[in-house]
């Protein structure tokens, strides 16, 4: 393998920065703003959010899932209940995303406890979904050791053949989860690596904290 020099793999950030008086009192609506920037810049797949999960133990794991919703409740992605992530959840109920959109030069990092969303809101967001995606929830036992794709293939062709001409059903092992943020920090890129970082921490009273953090 040709040899990379990993110091030389670095960017100057141009941006004018972040003040405390450019942020909203309430985290979600200060995602929601920045969010609804990185929508409307056209930025590809500006809803993948790096998933970050742990066994009790300690063990961490991360991965990006898509965020599919948030309000003042929390942020909501789907997945299956039985993968590698959703067992996590299911014995240790917390979790962190971080979400980076290189283009603005800003980084957004949440974290708090999960909790299922009603069976109601899946089914909802489920058969919003394209046929072939709704398909593909039955089909895949997620983080399943396969012996080859074709056993893939032919559980969905078992699977369309018998949803042929229905609605297909929510799978009970499929549905959504909700983070409810504990504390979120938003990251704006400044020169000489003296970035502005801002933390919003949820108090008892369910107000939030502003603190600036150095960098």
């Amino acid at each position: 393998m040709d040899e990379i020099d990993l110091a030389d793999l670095r960017r100057e950030y141009e941006t004018h920065g972040l003040r405390r008086a450019d942020l909203h009192h309430d985290p979600i609506e200060q995602f929601a703003t920045w969010f609804s920037t990185a929508v409307n810049s056209a930025l590809p797949d500006a809803n993948a959010i790096s998933l970050a999960t742990a066994t009790p133990d300690g063990r961490p794991s991360v991965r990006v899932v898509l965020l599919k919703g948030f309000d003042l409740h929390g942020f909501v992605f789907f997945t299956n209940y039985d993968s590698g992530k959703g067992r996590e959840l299911e014995s240790n109920p917390q979790a962190a995303f971080v979400v980076y959109w290189v283009q603005l030069e800003r980084q957004i990092r949440v974290a708090g406890r999960v909790e299922k969303i009603s069976r109601a809101e899946s089914e909802a967001y489920f058969h919003s979904r394209p046929r072939g995606s709704q398909l593909g929830a039955w089909v895949s036992h997620q983080s399943e050791v396969i012996d080859a794709r074709r056993i893939l293939e032919a559980r969905l062709a078992e699977m369309t053949e018998r949803y042929a001409g229905r609605e297909i059903e929510l799978p009970p092992h499929w549905g959504g989860y909700r983070i409810v943020p504990a504390a979120i920090e938003f990251w704006q890129g400044r020169a000489n690596r003296l970035h502005d970082r801002f933390r919003y921490t949820r108090q008892d009273d369910d107000s939030w904290m502003l603190e600036r953090l150095a960098p």
